[in-house]
């Protein structure tokens, strides 16, 4: 897929996502958003050999969402794949539904039960030395969340992936700059991330995480041959897409009323009528 067309499933999952929190009348919208354009060119560009008829296909690529609170929108994108069925989530926040707050291996399409932080990376490098054991070629990707940095384990695992040579392992840190309690640096700072990364032997680079365009550029510039892990340091918007929300500490977890709702849907179809225009053109 091309750019225009990766932007139009993400505001569409936007869209989805909105809606979805709303009903719910709880979800972690802030992060949600800001990682959804990773999310998307991931499962609609980047990763290979998913399948919702067959979700533990043995070569598919593995997904683990470190930062599992934000799993609203990888419930989002699992529906707009085609792994998770509108009806289920239109259940979610509803007692008895199969999806939780957190993401669970009761979900079609989820890899492991996350989100007790700092955990997720530490997942991703069990299945990518499995890969490298097991003389398979599919990769894996983590997302970690940039208040998730100050978690300790973290670094014990990227020390353990340059250790063996992990280059088949691609992890991103949603660097919204916004943890729940203010800002990244005066909770914990974490500057300078590329320089402490490149000293664990990672392959760093920076990404604007709101543009698909270098996102796309991103992933196509990875050398999964070069012995090293990968990091993209995703440097993105809390709230992004939402005028309200961007920016916004307060919406690391937020409720919208139905105002806030229109609004916010109003905003994205705008953008979706927009980019229908011009994909259609093209």
């Amino acid at each position: 897929m091309n750019a225009k067309e990766l932007k139009l499933i993400a505001e569409q999952n936007r869209k989805r996502l909105v809606e979805v929190v709303y009903r719910a009348k709880a979800g972690h919208i802030g992060g949600d958003l800001s990682c959804l354009n990773v999310m998307t060119a991931l499962y609609f560009n980047v990763m290979r050999g998913l399948d919702p008829a067959d979700p533990k296909a043995p070569g598919r690529d593995r997904f683990v969402l470190s930062k599992g609170h934000c799993v609203e929108a990888l419930y989002v994108t699992l529906e707009a794949k085609g792994f998770l069925k509108s009806e289920v989530l239109d259940t979610l926040g509803q007692f008895g539904s199969i999806l939780s707050g957190h993401p669970t291996i009761e979900v079609p399409g989820i890899e492991v039960n996350s989100g007790a932080l700092g955990h997720g990376l530490s997942i991703g490098i069990g299945m990518a030395l499995a890969a490298k054991m097991d003389r398979r070629d599919y990769r894996t990707f983590v997302l970690m969340g940039d208040g998730e940095q100050g978690e300790g384990s973290i670094y014990e695992a990227a020390m353990a992936a340059h250790r063996y040579c992990l280059d088949n392992l691609v992890a991103v840190i949603d660097r919204n700059h916004l943890q729940i309690s203010g800002n990244t640096e005066d909770v914990m700072p974490l500057e300078s991330i590329h320089d402490r990364w490149t000293a664990f032997g990672w392959d760093v680079k920076a990404i604007n995480g709101n543009d698909m365009d270098d996102i796309l550029r991103a992933f196509d510039s990875i050398d999964y041959s070069n012995g090293k892990p990968h990091l993209f340091v995703s440097d993105t918007t809390k709230g992004f897409g939402v005028s309200f929300m961007e920016g916004i500490a307060k919406w690391h977890h937020g409720v919208l009323n139905e105002q806030q709702c229109r609004q916010a849907v109003d905003e994205i179809e705008k953008r979706i009528d927009q980019l229908k225009t011009e994909t259609s053109i093209s």
